[in-house]
């Protein structure tokens, strides 16, 4: 079955530890997918305002699954936002207020917010991730339409936190590592997965047409429902375990070589 559509994550996939990608090559490949119908979407756990900022020639050519599925756009059209009540997401600020030392960012449609106070180097590495980011004295008082939370604390503290609130915010909001220490708190049911169907039942796209490329645990369900999914070398452990294929590191373009198969109908796409 033709391929239709090809999802990227972004950090340790798309990426190389320089938070770089050959653009030349890519645009070339993106070229030939157009030219074949084929969908490009990018899928991150990253706000949606970093992730154009990578695509500034075809920002609104392509499609996004931000936030780990809590923000969809199609080619430039917003076209899905999760949302927290008030009450829903004082209680993860309460929960997440439980434990000395946790640095958090509040997720939301027109930007991120930290406590004013962070310190440097925690506000320095998530700019990094969120364009837009803004310190506010009051976590409790903000307007705007909150759908995630990201955490980042040493690895070794991440099992324990993330038993904790499974407990404590258990059908408001689910953790899920996405690697390099961060932990993002997203609505149950929001995955990269729901933002993919999302946009595959306004293309007509079925899972059989589908390519996934992804290395951390917030990938899973995406590569849980396509036909043709790829973990990269540099994936962890489950995520090798789940994947029907693999392709070279984040820094040997591992993501572009799958494409590359793709366009050459090199196996497994022989047949696609």
């Amino acid at each position: 079955m033709k391929i239709k559509l090809i999802a990227v994550d972004m950090d340790g996939t798309f990426l190389n530890d320089k938070k770089t990608y050959d653009k030349a090559r890519f645009l070339q490949q993106y070229r030939a997918l157009k030219e074949r119908d084929i969908q490009f979407v990018v899928a991150s756990g990253n706000q949606y305002y970093q992730l154009i900022s990578f695509f500034p020639e075809i920002r609104d050519e392509i499609s996004f699954v931000a936030e780990n599925g809590a923000l969809v756009y199609d080619h430039g059209e917003r076209v899905h936002h999760g949302e927290l009540t008030r009450e829903q997401y004082h209680a993860v600020i309460d929960a997440l207020s439980a434990f000395a030392g946790i640095n958090f960012v509040v997720c939301g449609l027109e930007s991120a917010y930290y406590q004013s106070g962070a310190p440097e180097a925690f506000v320095s590495l998530m700019a990094k991730h969120y364009h837009r980011l803004q310190p506010v004295e009051d976590l409790y008082a903000i307007d705007d339409v909150i759908f995630k939370f990201s955490l980042n604390l040493p690895d070794a503290e991440i099992p324990s936190l993330v038993e904790s609130l499974h407990h404590t915010l258990d059908g408001i909001v689910k953790p899920v590592t996405s690697g390099y220490g961060f932990v993002d708190l997203i609505i149950p049911g929001s995955h990269k997965a729901s933002g993919l169907l999302r946009l595959m039942k306004r293309w007509g796209v079925e899972k059989a047409q589908c390519v996934a490329v992804g290395d951390s645990g917030n990938d899973v369900e995406m590569l849980q429902l396509a036909a043709y999914s790829f973990a990269m070398d540099n994936a962890v452990s489950d995520v090798k375990a789940i994947a029907k294929y693999a392709t070279g590191s984040n820094n040997d373009s591992g993501a572009l070589q799958v494409i590359d198969a793709v366009l050459k109908g090199e196996a497994p796409f022989n047949d696609a």
